[in-house]
This record gives structure tokens, sequence and C-alpha cells, in this order.
């Protein structure tokens, strides 16, 4: 059997990661990532007690554990391109990058350096072989995470293993209470990669300034005034501040779009309002998991969001290294800076960064 070494991140995902791999009788060992090192506020990001339960975890499996930091990787490959984004008027996905940048690039290369075959993780996914390396969905469709793993290439999926990509979420839990493992019942993680559940505007504004601007209509009617364009994300609803106004419909607004060089918020009435939808989109930053693009045209099915169902379109050549996708339905909220991801049944093909609505 190989040499494996497992992330383990304190949740159940990974530890049942780690059990199946030692039933299977590989050489193992296991590795705790703390990448945030900027506060040690336990509220938003526990990390003492994530180290707690992977120790836990590897007690019971009889297994070694190595506390690891990659902080300044994280702050140069993650966390200053999260900045950059979100001061462009972009709103990023720091778990793509995370995934990217950190676990299956500075964890891979880590492990493989200190003599490993492989790493694992608990990611719900699966690898398959027909003549290349494939991504595939998980059997669990609820928690499939192919979305967030687009961005890996043939050399670093040969090396990654997700042992629990067959199983549904619930059978992940039952046997990690059949192990024993006090973390069996500890509710998923959500949050920022690595930093944690946080009052979002609050942990924005340490690092970049309020730009504070005006909040129009599509006609040009100055209804409000927001604190910065980095704090609202396309179709979002809340924190706008504006609520009813006299002579307009009781319908509540959401964000249509972002006028970056005017720094205006521009807003609309009503969840299926007509310029919260889009049938194309124009995508740059283009990664195909088997190394090059497929024959383009071509047709599949995509997501440019995590979970939402797929949705049959068309994918041509763009200018400069982009595509364009055409889906079959208009898509609500298709938002630059997140990623639109591309499937051929099973297959997660790649993906590429959401430049702009077409």
């Amino acid at each position: 059997m190989s040499r494996v070494v497992v992330g383990l991140s304190g949740g159940v995902d990974s530890a049942v990661a780690a059990l199946l791999l030692k039933q299977a009788g590989h050489e193992l060992s296991a590795v705790f990532m703390k990448n945030w090192d900027d506060d040690d506020d336990e509220a938003y990001c526990p990390a003492k007690q994530d180290l707690q339960d992977a120790r836990g975890v590897c007690e019971r499996l009889d297994i070694g554990l190595q506390t690891v930091s990659f902080s300044a990787e994280y702050w140069n490959r993650v966390f200053r391109h999260f900045l950059d984004e979100y001061q462009a008027g972009r709103t990023p996905n720091p778990d793509i990058l995370c995934n990217q940048e950190i676990k299956f690039r500075a964890f891979l290369d880590f492990a493989l350096a200190h003599g490993a075959d492989a790493i694992a993780t608990g990611h719900y996914a699966r690898v398959g072989k027909d003549g290349m390396t494939r991504l595939l969905r998980a059997v669990d469709g609820k928690k499939d995470q192919t979305y967030f793993l687009y961005t890996l290439n043939q050399s670093r999926l040969e090396r990654s293993l997700f042992p629990i990509g067959h199983l549904e979420k619930t059978v992940v839990r039952e046997l990690a209470a059949q192990a024993g493992f006090q973390n069996h019942d500890k509710k998923d993680s959500t949050g920022i990669c690595f930093i944690g559940e946080r009052k979002f505007r609050e942990f924005l504004e340490r690092y970049l300034p309020r730009r504070p601007g005006e909040i129009r209509t599509l006609d040009d009617k100055i209804i409000g005034e927001h604190q910065g364009l980095m704090f609202h994300t396309i179709g979002q609803r809340q924190g706008l501040g504006i609520g009813g106004r006299k002579g307009s419909a009781r319908e509540p607004w959401y964000v249509a779009d972002k006028d970056l060089g005017n720094n205006i918020l521009r807003v609309v009435q009503g969840s299926n309002h007509p310029a919260l939808f889009n049938r194309r989109l124009r995508a740059g930053r283009l990664h195909w998991i088997a190394g090059s693009a497929p024959a383009l045209p071509f047709t599949c099915t995509a997501r440019i969001r995590y979970r939402q169902p797929d949705q049959p379109c068309l994918v041509t050549r763009g200018s400069e290294g982009t595509g364009i996708v055409e889906f079959r339905e208009p898509q609500r909220a298709v938002t630059p800076g997140q990623s639109v991801v591309f499937y051929d049944g099973e297959i997660c093909l790649g993906g590429g960064i959401i430049e702009a609505a077409l």
C-alpha cells in the first residue's frame, strides 16, 4: 500500500477519510493546517478546538499528527487576491483559490517532499481513470464539492485521494460515531477558508477602506448611499438600507449592477426583475482538468454557484483566451469574480472566472 498524508481539519469528513485509509492498509500520517495567524479570535476561527478534535481522531486511529502552517503562502497566494478582487468590485470565491494554492499545492508539495505518495482530504468528490485522470462528482449530490476543485490539473489529481466521495453524508457521520470519534456530530464548517465565520463587513473593513457612493435605480434616481461597492454582490437583497419608498412598489430592492468607474450601486425592485437575469457570460482564466480545452464550440452543463442545479449551455471561443457561455435559460445574478464550472455528465471538465454578464 502507498504512503498517504491526510489533511485533518478537525471535522467529521476528513476524520472518516482517515478512518477509511487506515482500514485499507495505507501507511498513514496526518497534517493539521493552521494558516490564518492574524488573530486568535476563537469565536470566529476555533482553531484550538479543531486541533483538539484532529488529535482525538489520530489517537483513536493510532497515527501521527503534525501541525503545519502555510500562513505566508495563504496570505500571498489567497488572501491578497481576495482583497484585490473585492477592492475591484468583484466577488471572489476564496475556497476555490484555497484549494488550488494551499491544499493541493502547498500541502501536496510538503507531503511529497516528505516521502508521501499521495495526499487525502475529506472533500466530497471522486477520481476516475479512462486514459487520463478525471475529477468526478461525489455520490452525494447535495454535498458534491467538485465546483471548488475545478482548478486541479492531471499531476495534482493523480496524487490526490478523496476517500469519502462514494458515501452519503449520513453514512459518514454513522461511521464516525461507530469509530468513537468525538466530532461525529460536529456541525459542518462555513465561512472563509481557514478564516472562519465572521461579520463580513466588519472583517473586510479591517483591510480595505470604505468608499461611500450613491445607490441609484436603472433610470438614474438616487435612492440611497452605499459604504463601498465591495460590501455588495449581484442579486443581493440584505444590507442595502433602502427600505420602502413613497410612490414605489412594495417589493424589496436587489443589486443589479456595479458602476465601478462612478462608484454607483444600481438596484432594482423584485427578485425576478429582468435586469437580474442574463443568458450569456464571458469567462477568463479558463482551466481544463484534462490539460487542454475540448474542441470549441461544445455543449455541456455548467454551474455559476455552488449547489446550483446543472444548467445546459454552449461554450464558444471569446477574444484573448476567454470563453463565451450561452445558457439555454437566463441565469439569475451572474456575478463577476465567481466561477463558472463545466460538466459532462459526472465528469468535471474545468471552469473559469466570470468576467462579465452579457
